[in-house]
């Protein structure tokens, strides 16, 4: 094709969109067919998707023992999450965990570090409270890992703390000890993503064992010094 085609070309496809009478507007930026996905909103719906597997779980001696079930709290686009054991029975009676004795000590320890458990997100290994506040045994843990793995996965933290040692089996093993274990960071890889970890004791454990309070509270430093290295908004 010479210049002379082209330039006539040109003024021939200029002449017909003028002829439309619409107004267009050209730009040399690609369009962007897809619309961004609401984050905020798939991952509610995704939570309550979660929520509705897990009550509808079907010959569970926890669920039929439990009052209701115990699924989460605080803020579910945080970047810190944290898992505990189970329910108790004031966990049980109000439908949020850490609501007892081992909450108001959990509250503490967050404030101790600046952070308020409003900013965090919360939930158990297992989502209804065993009878006489039994430990969760290991088929009752391996069965709830698969649904606190898609908790994880949803809520998608850049830290992940393990209260316990069932927290710490439900995602690590039963072949390894918290006191060996906590204090130190580790990858964690659920749904071929790795989440760094960090395995503490549990408040319920402390309030028992108080001279174990000072390993917490290291890990506590711990914890705080990588929400201030990742510049997190916690």
């Amino acid at each position: 094709m010479t210049l002379e085609e082209k330039n006539q070309n040109d003024i021939i496809y200029n002449e017909l969109i003028n002829s439309y009478e619409i107004e267009y507007i050209f730009n040399n930026e690609p369009i962007n067919r897809f619309t961004k996905p609401n984050k905020s909103s798939n991952k509610s719906e995704l939570l309550s998707s979660l929520k509705e597997k897990i009550l509808n779980i079907e010959n569970c001696n926890l669920k039929k023992n439990a009052k209701q079930i115990v699924f989460s709290d605080g803020d579910q686009n945080s970047s810190v999450m944290l898992v505990g054991e189970g329910p108790g029975q004031k966990e049980d009676e109000q439908g949020k965990p850490f609501v007892g004795d081992a909450g108001i000590l959990l509250d503490k320890m967050l404030t101790a570090i600046k952070v308020s458990r409003n900013d965090i997100y919360i939930t158990n290994v297992v989502n209804y409270r065993p009878p006489d506040n039994r430990k969760p045994e290991s088929s009752e843990i391996i069965r709830y890992s698969n649904y606190l793995r898609e908790h994880i996965s949803i809520i998608d933290p850049k830290i992940l703390i393990l209260m316990g040692s069932t927290a710490m089996e439900s995602l690590c093993g039963s072949k390894i000890k918290i006191s060996k274990e906590r204090g130190n960071w580790r990858e964690i890889i659920i749904n071929n993503k790795s989440y760094l970890t960090m395995i503490t004791f549990h408040p319920a454990y402390l309030l028992r064992q108080e001279d174990q309070k000072k390993y917490s509270w290291a890990d506590l430093k711990e914890i705080k010094k990588k929400i201030i290295e990742f510049k997190l908004n916690i």
